[in-house]
């Protein structure tokens, strides 16, 4: 015992002391990283203002040589006015950035970015180049002044340019110079800080990591005496296991019936019962259970069902059975149960069996219930079914009788009175003749032009040609010729597509029969049919100045005849085949929007199509 807290002492020593060897080379190593990065910030900022002077430095010569060049665009004999005084603002401006920028370089400016310059060198390069500035700022301040009139100042600029020029190069190259001797430095002390951490991590390999390593090392040999010594104990474990295996199989039968039914009851070979669970007898309304009483009798007083559960419960089995069954308690009541039965102790000749019951009564009548409403919605959908079939077939009577009553009182008159016509012509009275056969021209043009709105309301051959596009373009064209309203289209897409056919045609005809309504029922002046699409969307809107209406009434069941009323239901209906979508926006004396969107799926694809109008 003495030498086990001895060598746990020495353990806990040994690991405070490597714990604090490498606390310290960590420190090191986080403290050299935090000098490279504040010696690389200092040099960054430094490099920083370096750019910044180099480039201010730079610009002094492009300065200089602009106020050279609007200085002898001034001078220019030909200029007008305005002219000059826009180049002598330029010229001022430009003095005034060239002159800060060299006080800035050699006092530092704030505004633009530049530090104090303490350079002794470049100072005397300043020094030196201050006389040609001086002359350069005095002769363009003089030009400024319009007092220039022999053109000396022109000439002390053009005489000091050069010699400026050649002295901000120097400035600049010694900048550049100034500039490198920096960044050689830093690079000594980079590699400076970089030897010092390569010598942290070596000391660290040494002194820590190499210790460790032979302590790991130690413990991974104690580990496997462990391990062999572990595995002679689970041996013997396994024998005491094994001769319990069987005990602890019929706990594991038990646990079942504990954990996963909350009623339960077990019977001997001949059905007798040996215990029923309390829930289990309070839900079949029994007290108390007379010795040797049969589980059958309890669980139903239907003689027909005793029978049947008798005859399953006492039967030899080597499964587990599992069904339904209603059983009717002493009360009157009916229930469900979903029970198991189990066979226990299958090895000895007398087997008794295990009963596990769940209540599920109540989903039962919820199964008979949703079947009952199933079958009362499937009635309902029929009789719909049958109403609209009934409205269709209404509808299309009307539309016969439409088209029966426009050929007869249209084109059917016309042609009796073209007959009537014909037959009353007398040759031998010619100008009664000419003036007959003028009459009967435009008699046929009329008729002709009936046949074609009567074909063109029936099937417009622009619809099949050439796509929906130019069938709606051709059908506002035509319906504003006929009722005298502006009824307009505007095609907001790139280019006309194809699509399917049966899409086309009820698309073509819900759009008709929505101007149809504006015009007949809204009393609208205004129709605008505008379509649109995009790579899964085809939208067409129908706008109408009409009287509006109340959109309430479009919830109500459509009756024949009424206004709009089934115009709006087999417009629904016509979307419904294509799978596409109605939105009818409306208030009264504010117009109506209809909206038609159907998605165009993968399987129909737009075509691209062109045509001309």
């Amino acid at each position: 015992m003495k030498r086990s807290n001895q060598q746990q002492t020495l353990e806990v020593s040994t690991f405070l002391r490597i714990r604090k060897w490498y606390l310290l080379a960590l420190s090191a190593i986080a403290l050299t990283i935090i000098i490279a990065q504040i010696l690389i910030q200092q040099h960054l900022n430094s490099q920083l203002n370096d750019s910044r002077v180099i480039n201010v430095a730079g610009r002094q010569r492009a300065y200089s040589q602009k106020l050279v060049k609007e200085a002898l665009l001034l001078n220019q004999e030909n200029l007008e006015e305005n002219e000059r005084q826009e180049l002598l603002k330029e010229l001022n401006s430009t003095l005034y950035i060239w002159k800060t920028s060299h006080e800035g370089l050699q006092m530092g400016n704030d505004s633009i970015g530049l530090p104090k310059e303490d350079n002794v060198s470049i100072l005397e390069h300043f020094d030196e180049l201050s006389i040609h500035h001086s002359a350069m700022v005095d002769a363009v301040k003089t030009m400024l002044s319009q007092k220039d009139a022999s053109g000396q100042a022109l000439d002390v600029l053009l005489a000091n340019e050069g010699p400026f020029l050649e002295k901000m190069d120097a400035i600049v190259n010694e900048y550049d110079t100034i500039s490198k001797e920096r960044l050689q430095k830093l690079k000594v002390k980079e590699y400076l800080l970089l030897c010092f951490s390569l010598l942290i991590l070596i000391l660290e390999v040494l002194f820590i990591f190499r210790p460790l390593s032979i302590q790991i090392k130690e413990t991974i040999r104690n580990l496997v005496k462990s391990q062999l010594q572990s595995e002679q104990d689970a041996e013997e474990i396994k024998k005491i296991f094994e001769e319990k295996e069987r005990s602890l199989q019929e706990l594991k039968e038990l646990n079942f019936v504990i954990d996963n039914a909350a009623l339960f009851a077990s019977a001997r070979s001949d059905g007798t019962v040996v215990f029923i669970s309390k829930k289990f007898l309070t839900l079949l309304e029994e007290s108390n259970i007379p010795p040797n009483t049969h589980l059958s009798e309890i669980l139903t007083t239907d003689e027909g069902q005793q029978q049947y559960l008798g005859e399953i419960l006492t039967k030899p089995r080597k499964s587990i059975r599992t069904e339904e069954i209603e059983i009717k308690t002493k009360a009157g009541n009916k229930l469900w149960l979903d029970m198991s039965i189990i066979p226990m102790h299958q090895t000895s000749l007398k087997q008794s069996v295990l009963l596990l019951c769940s209540d599920i009564t109540e989903r039962k009548n919820n199964q008979e219930k949703v079947e009952q409403l199933t079958l009362q919605n499937y009635e309902d959908r029929m009789r719909q079914k049958q109403l609209q079939a009934s409205l269709i077939v209404e509808g299309q009577e009307e539309e016969r009788k439409r088209i029966a009553k426009d050929i007869h009182d249209g084109i059917g008159q016309m042609l009796t009175a073209l007959r009537f016509n014909i037959e009353s012509i007398n040759l031998d009275q010619k100008e009664r003749t000419k003036e007959k056969i003028a009459y009967l021209k435009e008699l046929t043009s009329d008729l002709i032009k009936g046949v074609r709105t009567a074909t063109f309301n029936l099937t417009p051959p622009e619809l099949g040609d050439h796509g929906i596009f130019p069938a709606l373009q051709k059908m506002t064209s035509e319906l504003s010729k006929l009722t005298g309203k502006n009824i307009l289209f505007e095609n907001k897409a790139e280019q006309n597509i194809r699509f399917d056919s049966l899409a086309e045609t009820n698309i073509y005809r819900v759009t008709q029969e929505a101007v149809n309504n504006a015009i007949k029922y809204a009393d609208a002046n205004y129709i605008l049919v505008s379509i649109n699409h995009t790579d899964n969307l085809l939208s067409v809107v129908i706008d109408d100045d009409g009287k509006g209406f109340d959109p309430t009434v479009l919830d109500r069941p459509p009756k024949n005849n009424s206004e709009g009323g089934m115009g709006v239901f087999f417009m629904r209906e016509r979307i419904s085949y294509i799978n596409g979508r109605l939105f009818i926006n409306s208030n009264p004396g504010e117009g109506t929007r209809v909206t038609i969107n159907y998605n165009l799926n993968e399987t129909q694809k737009p075509k691209k199509e062109t045509y001309e109008d």
